[in-house]
C-alpha cells in the first residue's frame, strides 16, 4: 500500500481503515449482493454512494466471486456511449485476470471484433476500439450481454449516475436495458444514482419497465458522532490534535456532506503542524481558500441561469434546507416574483442538477443545493 500523508482521503478508492463508518450499510449491501439481488443505491451527490460501493468490494472481497465492472454514464449521452462505455469497462477489467475470458469476449462480441486483438511484441491485449466502431448499439449490446452470461465467474456490475439514461434520444432506452437485465442470469447490478426524483419515478412507478426489480436503498449523511470519533483518531494516528467545536462547525456548516467534510479536513489537517492542535481559525481558513479556489467557476456557473431560477436558488442556498418553497411566505420572505415563477424555477433547477431535496422527520420535503460548497459561498456573497 502507498504511504498516506493525508488520512482525509478526497479522491480513489480509500483503503478501510481511512473509511468512516458506514457499518450497516456495508452490512445491508453485502447481504443483498451476498443473495443475487439488484439494488437501487440513492443519494445527494457526493454524499458517497461510490465510496460505499468501493468499501464493500473491499470488505467483503467480491472481486475474489465476481468480475467487478464498475461505471459511471454521468458523461454518456446515448445509448452508443453507453455501449462503449461497458464494453471498454469490461476489456480493461478482464484484460490483466483472464486471457480465457478476454478470448471469449473478442469471440462473443463479434460486431466489434476486429477493433480487439494482440500486441505482436508483448503478446498483451489492445483495444483499438472507438466509438464510432459501434454501427449498431443495440446488438452490440446484445452481444455484451450474451457474454456475460457466458462468463466463467459471476459478474456484479455497478452503473454510477444511472438515471442519465433518462436523457438518452433513444426513447425505449429503459425498455431495452431492462430486458437485457432480466434475461442476464450470471449477473448482478448495483444501479447508484444522485438524481433521486428520476430515479424514484424511474423504479417505482408501474407503468415504467424497471419497476419493483430492486431492493431500493438510501444513502444518509454520516453520523455525526461517528465523524467527530474518526476525525479525532485520525488527528491523533498523525501526532497531530484539533479541537472537537472544530469538528461540530463544519459538520454542521456543511450537513454533513461526506465530501466537504473530507476536503475541509484534508486542507485543514494540512494545514496543522505535527503535535500542533487544529484549530477554529484553521478550519475557517481552510473552507475560504477552497472556496476561493472555485469562485470562478462558481461566477461562471451562476451566469448560466436566466434570473428566476437564480433568484430561487439563491433563496434556497441561504435557507440552508427549504421547505414550503410555493407558499407565499416563502416567496414574500425572499422577494421571488410569484408561485408559478417558483414552480417552473424549481423543475429546471431539479432538471439541471442544481437542487436535490429529501424528506424532514416528518415527511416533509425539503431541497437543498446539489453543491454544498457552492450553498455556503452563495450564502457569503448574496
Amino acid at each position: 500500500m502507498a504511504t498516506i500523508n493525508n488520512p482525509f482521503i478526497i479522491k480513489g478508492a480509500i483503503p478501510s481503515n481511512y473509511f468512516c463508518d458506514r457499518e450497516e450499510e456495508t452490512k445491508i449491501l453485502t447481504n443483498h449482493i451476498y443473495n443475487g439481488r439488484n439494488v437501487l443505491l440513492t443519494a445527494p451527490r457526493r454524499i458517497g454512494k461510490t465510496g460505499l460501493i468501493e468499501h464493500c468490494a473491499q470488505k467483503a472481497h467480491w472481486e475474489e466471486q465476481f468480475y467487478l465492472f464498475f461505471i459511471d454514464i454521468l458523461d454518456t449521452t446515448s445509448l452508443r456511449e453507453f455501449t462503449f462505455a461497458l464494453g471498454r469497462k469490461i476489456f480493461e477489467t478482464l484484460k490483466p485476470k483472464s486471457k480465457h475470458m478476454m478470448d471469449l469476449f473478442m469471440q462473443t462480441v463479434r460486431s466489434i471484433s476486429g477493433e480487439f486483438g494482440y500486441d505482436a511484441l508483448t503478446g498483451l491485449p489492445k483495444f483499438n476500439l472507438a466509438l464510432g466502431s459501434i454501427r449498431n448499439p443495440e446488438y452490440t449490446l446484445s452481444e455484451i450481454f450474451e457474454y456475460i452470461n457466458k462468463a466463467d465467474k459471476r459478474c456484479l456490475i455497478a452503473i454510477d449516475e444511472f438515471q442519465q439514461i433518462v436523457y438518452y434520444p433513444e426513447k425505449n432506452i429503459e425498455a431495452i436495458l431492462r430486458t437485457h437485465i432480466q434475461h442476464c442470469h450470471n449477473a448482478d447490478f448495483i444501479f447508484a444514482g444522485s438524481e433521486r426524483h428520476i430515479l424514484e419515478e424511474m423504479f417505482n412507478l408501474p407503468s415504467r419497465p424497471f419497476y419493483a426489480s430492486t431492493i431500493n436503498m438510501s444513502l444518509d449523511v454520516i453520523n455525526q458522532t461517528k465523524y467527530v470519533e474518526f476525525v479525532i483518531e485520525k488527528f491523533h494516528e498523525f501526532d497531530k490534535k484539533i479541537e472537537l467545536d472544530c469538528i461540530n462547525y463544519i459538520y454542521s456548516l456543511f450537513n454533513g456532506n461526506t465530501y466537504c467534510l473530507q476536503k475541509v479536513m484534508n486542507v485543514a489537517f494540512s494545514m496543522t503542524e505535527v503535535q500542533g492542535t487544529c484549530s477554529q481559525s484553521i478550519v475557517e481558513q481552510a473552507v475560504e481558500d477552497i472556496l476561493l479556489e472555485n469562485e470562478r467557476n462558481y461566477k461562471n456557473r451562476l451566469s448560466l441561469l436566466t434570473p428566476k431560477p437564480k433568484e430561487l436558488l439563491i433563496a434556497i442556498a441561504k435557507e440552508g434546507k427549504a421547505q414550503r418553497v410555493t407558499s407565499g411566505d416563502f416567496v414574500r420572505r425572499h422577494h421571488l416574483t410569484s408561485t408559478s415563477s417558483v414552480q417552473s424555477a424549481i423543475k429546471q433547477l431539479l432538471e439541471n442538477d442544481w437542487i436535490t431535496y429529501d424528506a424532514d422527520p416528518k415527511g416533509n420535503r425539503q431541497y437543498m443545493l446539489s453543491d454544498s460548497f457552492l450553498s455556503h459561498w452563495i450564502r457569503q456573497k448574496f
